[in-house]
């Protein structure tokens, strides 16, 4: 039997997912809509306060600060939806394996995963960063192999429940390969739990390079990111808050939405295979 979820548009989360496809279409169209070049330089109006012509005011060199962050925003972005996705693949594949192998293959794949876990994820990453300097990409890399075992434990849980149900079953009696089960009917069923992880996880990322840019091992600049945004701010924040206000305000939207947009993904019932 099908169970259908209540609609939820335009429920409590819309406005959220609203926020961020607008933060998302601002990243992308960034290079238009941006009033000056991203590393232009105005030595005249170094630390100007927000006004008409800078809306959100200039930093130490001159550059407008609207302009950084919204530049900021395509890395920022960027890491946090990649990495998440790269993660939500990993534990897809690990918890699945584990789910339905079973015996010593789940519990070698789950050791694994506690082992993971019991390390804390911010100094590994602040260690790691420091060692290789890493670019974006590399950044997305890291994070991404620090964050896959949530993901990896829930949906194990979920195959290790579907894996009882009457349609596996039917599925496996009638001599379909583990990869066609898998695929036909288990990871369509825990779609919706990876949905919620996912989504969650894009907050936890942006979290994560901004920690780690404030620290100065994060994206190194000239590339602007709202983390390294914070950490040149870091001297000036008593004379000039602007410069630490808003790629703050854009870090706490985007996070609180990604959170809110999960939540609420968390909360609407599964659609279950028939």
């Amino acid at each position: 039997m099908t169970v259908h979820a209540p609609a939820v548009w335009p429920g409590r989360w819309s406005p959220a997912l609203l926020v961020l496809a607008a933060l998302v279409l601002c990243a992308v169209a960034a290079p238009l809509i941006a009033p000056y070049a991203p590393d232009a330089l105005d030595l005249a109006n170094r630390l100007a306060a927000p006004s008409a012509a800078h809306w959100f005011g200039t930093d130490e060199l001159g550059r407008d600060v609207l302009t950084r962050v919204l530049s900021g925003a395509r890395v920022s972005l960027a890491i946090g939806l990649l990495s998440a996705l790269v993660s939500a693949g990993l534990g897809t594949v690990i918890g699945s394996a584990a789910g339905m192998l079973g015996h010593w293959a789940d519990d070698l794949l789950m050791r694994v995963t506690d082992a993971m876990l019991s390390i804390p994820r911010l100094p590994l990453l602040m260690l790691a960063a420091a060692i290789v300097q890493p670019t974006v990409p590399m950044l997305i890399g890291l994070v991404a192999l620090s964050g896959w075992m949530e993901t990896a434990r829930v949906v194990r849980a979920d195959v290790q429940s579907l894996a009882t149900r009457d349609f596996v079953q039917a599925a496996r009696a009638v001599g379909a390969a583990p990869f066609r089960v898998w695929r036909r009917h288990l990871l369509p069923a825990v779609v919706s739990t990876l949905s919620v992880a996912t989504t969650l996880a894009i907050g936890r990322a942006i979290l994560l390079e901004s920690t780690l840019s404030f620290f100065g091992v994060g994206v190194q600049p000239p590339t602007a990111s709202w983390g390294n945004m914070l950490y040149q701010a870091q001297s000036t924040m008593s004379s000039e808050p602007w410069l630490a206000i808003f790629p703050g305000l854009f870090i706490f939207i985007t996070v609180l939405a990604c959170n809110t947009v999960g939540d609420a993904l968390g909360e609407t019932p599964r659609r279950s295979s028939p």
